[in-house]
């Protein structure tokens, strides 16, 4: 996406988790948890990936996209593909985009990344002055 921005990664949240998982410090119960709400929009407005879901191994996983700002109103807090959230960046100033992988067949869910879209952040970096 190009208009991506300030990206915050948790691959390495994961790992650890599945970590804990496998040791048997952390329960498939606590993991598994997706909500109603989360897989159904992971059904209408998922993008499905190549990836594997790291608990149950029977499907892949689907990536959802949800977004939040003060700037974009009634769409805050609602699931959009990728091509709307490149409409959006074109027409508002700002705002926050949170990438979940969700597993629709054992309820697997997590943050894979957060970054913030917006033409806010398409204007010319600021030039340094030089020192004299």
């Amino acid at each position: 996406m190009r208009t991506q921005r300030g990206l915050v990664d948790y691959a390495l949240q994961r790992r650890a988790l599945l970590a804990e998982v496998r040791s048997g410090r952390a329960g498939i119960d606590d993991v598994c948890d997706a909500s109603p709400y989360l897989l159904r929009a992971a059904k209408f407005h998922g993008v499905a990936t190549d990836v594997v879901c790291p608990m149950c191994r029977k499907e892949p996983l689907t990536h959802v996209y949800w977004v939040y700002g003060d700037e974009i109103k009634h769409m805050a807090g609602s699931a959009r593909v990728p091509d709307e959230l490149e409409a959006m960046a074109g027409t508002f100033g700002e705002f926050s985009v949170y990438q979940v992988e969700v597993c629709r067949t054992c309820s697997w869910n997590h943050l894979v990344a957060a970054f913030v879209m917006g033409k806010k952040g398409e204007a010319a970096p600021r030039r340094r002055r030089a020192v004299k």
